[in-house]
This record gives structure tokens, C-alpha cells and sequence, in this order.
């Protein structure tokens, strides 16, 4: 069997996170376009702006009952799509890292221990 290299799982949660950012972004975008009437420059913007979480730009803003309905669902499904990615990407990284301080904070503090 030929050895995984150790990076291996990060390449594909990455591709998953970039896929599904990818995925959310072309699909506001398109959505926006076509409810909206905004160039596909102008929808990108304001998609990602949403996604973001930095909030609608203001230089273009829904008008349409429909496009202000859209975007609120926009907002909620994108920015949770990019904490999700970000937490799957960085998840395994941040869980050792935690269980690398737990570990040295207890060796301390049995050091602490016997030197009393």
C-alpha cells in the first residue's frame, strides 16, 4: 500500500471548502444577476460582500421584493458555508494545537507540583 503523504486529507477538505465557497458564490451571483438585473461584476460584488458577512455593498442593493427575500437567504446560508469551511479547513490544525497547550499547561503544572 503506498503511504499517504501527510498533507493528503488537508488537499481534499480544502478542495471541498473552495468547491462549496465556489459553489455558493457562482450561485448568488447568478441568482442575483437574474433577479436583480445587476452586471455579473456588480452581482459577484454584492454576493461576496453577503458571504462575507461585511453586509450589503452600498453601491448596489436589492430593490425587488424577491432579490431582498433572496439575499436574506443568501446571507444566512453563505456566511454559514464559509464558518463551516473555514472550521473543517483549520479544524484538525486547531484541535492539535489545543491539545499541544492542555498538554504543556499540565506538565507545568506538575512541575509547579513537585518543586513545592
Amino acid at each position: 500500500m503506498i503511504p499517504k503523504h501527510h498533507l493528503h486529507s488537508f488537499l481534499y477538505r480544502g478542495l471541498y471548502c473552495f468547491g462549496l465557497v465556489g459553489f455558493i458564490l457562482f450561485l448568488g451571483t447568478t441568482c442575483i444577476h437574474f433577479i436583480e438585473g445587476f452586471s455579473y461584476v456588480d452581482a459577484f460584488y454584492f454576493t461576496s460582500m453577503i458571504a462575507t458577512g461585511q453586509g450589503p455593498a452600498p453601491t448596489v442593493s436589492p430593490v425587488t421584493v424577491s432579490g431582498k427575500l433572496f439575499t436574506c437567504f443568501l446571507a444566512f446560508i453563505s456566511t454559514g458555508a464559509m464558518i463551516a469551511s473555514l472550521g473543517f479547513l483549520f479544524g484538525p490544525f486547531l484541535g492539535r494545537l489545543w491539545k499541544v497547550g492542555i498538554t504543556k499547561f499540565e506538565e507545568e503544572l506538575e512541575h509547579l507540583r513537585k518543586n513545592k
